[in-house]
């Protein structure tokens, strides 16, 4: 039950770095790098069987990429909102 309450709290962790991202603040490169490696790590639960954790994968690539390039802001309000919702949902 804890482990859940964890894994939602770094889903709300990257969701403030997405969040960053899209009102312009630059977030530190570590940060971003943080919450990819965060992401990453939850996106193997994939082999559980759990869809979401899946698209934890494809967020942290968008996180990584961030760095690089500026991304289109759908593509940062998109895995804003599904990060927020999965990580309220872990704390109810």
């Amino acid at each position: 039950m804890i482990a859940l309450k964890i894994l939602g709290a770094f889903d709300l962790i990257a969701s403030s770095a997405f969040l960053m991202l899209v009102f312009g603040i630059q977030p530190f490169t570590q940060f971003l790098m943080f919450c990819a490696g965060l992401l990453i790590i939850k996106g193997f639960f994939a082999i559980v069987g759990n869809v979401l954790s899946m698209l934890d994968i494809l967020f942290a690539i968008f996180l990584i990429i961030s760095i690089f390039f500026a991304l289109p802001t759908f593509l940062l309000w998109i895995p804003t909102f599904i990060l927020i919702a999965k990580g309220l949902v872990s704390f109810i």
